[in-house]
């Protein structure tokens, strides 16, 4: 019997979600999390999300559904837009727990993951890079993780809202 593999998810919650919602539709995310460990071995999915208060019901939903959250601080932009930085935290906690996974799957679109990408894949660390659309992924990410990018544009009927 094939022993199941150890793998952690590090998700960019805002990259996610607004890759999603710009495919035109809505991300279910304990169908998600569900999907995450049973079909790549995820044990643990650190999600990497901007603390606002009065989110509250929203994080509460992601604990239930099994996510591990990781907050970080956020602060408005010259428009009044919210933004967290979650990149160096998400690429920190990969790095502190590199030893306690099998592979790790990087959700994010965002070519600043492309050092963390290359890295991992030359450990033999990457299992895949997950962007949710194929025009909005990074170039360099593409080329980093090489064959290793799966695009989650035609994942609507498994894990969007029914």
């Amino acid at each position: 019997m094939k022993l199941k593999e150890n793998n952690f998810a590090f998700i960019d919650g805002q990259n996610l979600n607004l890759g999603i919602q710009n495919l035109g539709w809505k991300l279910d995310l304990f169908r998600f999390r569900k999907y995450l460990s049973e079909k790549y071995s995820v044990t643990t999915a650190y999600y990497f999300i901007g603390y606002v208060p009065g989110n509250q019901p929203l994080y509460s939903e992601l604990q239930k559904a099994g996510y591990v959250l990781v907050f970080k601080p956020t602060i408005p932009d010259n428009n009044g837009r919210v933004k967290g930085n979650i990149d160096a935290d998400l690429v920190l906690q990969s790095m502190i727990d590199f030893q306690n996974y099998d592979k790790a799957i990087i959700v994010s679109s965002d070519g600043d993951f492309y050092s963390l990408v290359k890295h991992l894949y030359q450990h033999n660390k990457l299992k895949f890079v997950m962007s949710p659309y194929t025009k909005t992924c990074s170039t360099l990410l593409k080329k980093e993780a090489k064959e290793r990018v799966v695009f989650m544009d035609n994942l609507r009927k498994k894990l969007g809202y029914k």
